[in-house]
């Protein structure tokens, strides 16, 4: 049995049903947030993960990251996968566990590593707003708010690294004209913008990303530093005038691992007005194995007792959308390809225990209810404080 497999047995196929100890009126309080509530995922890798596969989308899934050479392109090939079965119309389950999981809004990401990206990425992604009729282009707050009233939801067009505008500000216009609304300045390591997490030394921002940044103000785009290094974090945090998030991260504090924000940075993104947003990666809340919502939780608590619950979200960024042969044979190779060495123990055929599809998305805010949080706190943090800085950023 794999590790995956052995998660998998020991979760309920119904979802949201982490045993958190709470009482009717707690339960029924959590239901009652997580319906009335904005809720906005600042990383949202889903709806669908690997419960949602068929033997179809298996089969395809080996075809195509067999059939292509380039890893980065045989990444997204698989990756979007559901993305193409929903637009054909043979993927109903798409919006299915968007809607079951609560979310109002998740990012739709697309990639800014390769010039072409700007056209073949950003397509797709506008594919999905133009072709599934529940699912709305979010330029701005508003967008998010009215997706909530009208029953419907919203995308947030995003990417984790600049290295495709090489130097030509002109594209991140582009970018921006194609929905673009926010932006991680690295992704592991270092550009032309600043350093990432990754790297051997700790760079911060260079006088071209200076001007990077101050176009992303201009043009409300939302600054992203979850990927960055810890300097590049602070001089983003110091040049933007604009909130800055870090949209999926945890607190070194609590997991020393190299993708984890000191409390230099949270307080520093904190002190824009911006939000950080905690993730559900198990190696990123917890050094142990086994790893469950319980720890995902904690960091939300560290954040909010460091710098305030009106600075902390929530940014998924896991499970990943695969089948469990894409998880194994593409995920796996992927991350090491982009920085993720042994020593972060960075596994995608495991999740979170409570967290093991997007349809557990009420055991976030069951866990919130369950730590304490009151009402408002708990729309704080499943959306309102996004939407704050989102609007701040995009200026609607």
């Amino acid at each position: 049995m794999s590790a995956h497999d052995a998660v998998r047995a020991d979760v309920d196929e119904s979802f949201g049903v982490y045993d958190f100890g709470l009482s009717a009126s707690e339960e029924e309080r959590a239901r009652r947030l997580h319906a009335e509530s904005v809720i906005v995922d600042m990383l949202f890798e889903g709806p669908c993960g690997y419960r949602s596969f068929n033997e179809a989308m298996s089969a395809e899934t080996k075809a195509r990251w067999e059939a292509e050479s380039d890893v980065d392109r045989a990444w997204w090939d698989v990756y979007d996968i559901p993305v193409r079965w929903a637009l054909a119309g043979e993927f109903p389950e798409f919006e299915t566990c968007w809607r079951l999981s609560g979310i109002t809004a998740g990012t739709r990401e697309r990639d800014l590593v390769r010039y072409e990206d700007i056209v073949g990425g950003f397509s797709i992604a506008q594919a999905q707003f133009d072709r599934l009729g529940w699912l709305d282009k979010a330029l701005g707050a508003e967008d998010i708010r009215a997706a909530k009233r009208n029953g419907r939801r919203a995308g947030i067009v995003n990417s984790q690294d600049t290295l495709g505008i090489g130097t030509d500000l002109g594209l991140l216009q582009a970018s921006y004209d194609f929905g673009l609304r926010m932006l991680s300045l690295t992704y592991n390591f270092a550009n032309l913008v600043g350093s990432g997490c990754m790297e051997r030394g700790n760079g911060g921002v260079t006088r071209f990303g200076t001007r990077v940044i101050a176009r992303m103000n201009e043009l409300g785009i939302l600054l992203d530093t979850a990927h960055c290094g810890r300097q590049t974090t602070l001089d983003a945090c110091a040049l933007s005038s604009a909130p800055v998030v870090a949209s999926h991260t945890s607190a070194e504090a609590l997991t020393a691992v190299t993708r984890a924000k000191s409390d230099e940075e949270l307080l520093a993104i904190a002190a824009t007005g911006g939000v950080i947003g905690v993730c559900t990666v198990p190696p990123f809340v917890s050094l142990e194995s086994g790893a469950t919502i319980d720890h995902m939780l904690d960091h939300v608590d560290y954040v909010a007792s460091l710098v305030g619950a009106a600075h902390v979200g929530v940014g998924t960024d896991w499970p990943n959308p695969m089948s469990e042969w894409g998880l194994r044979n593409v995920a796996a190779p992927c991350f090491a390809h982009v920085g993720f060495g042994p020593e972060h123990r960075v596994d995608p055929c495991v999740n979170l225990i409570g967290f093991d599809d997007y349809r557990d998305w009420p055991n976030i805010t069951r866990g919130l209810v369950h730590r304490g949080y009151g009402d408002a706190d708990i729309r704080a943090i499943l959306g309102e404080n996004f939407l704050r800085v989102f609007a701040a950023a995009t200026g609607r």
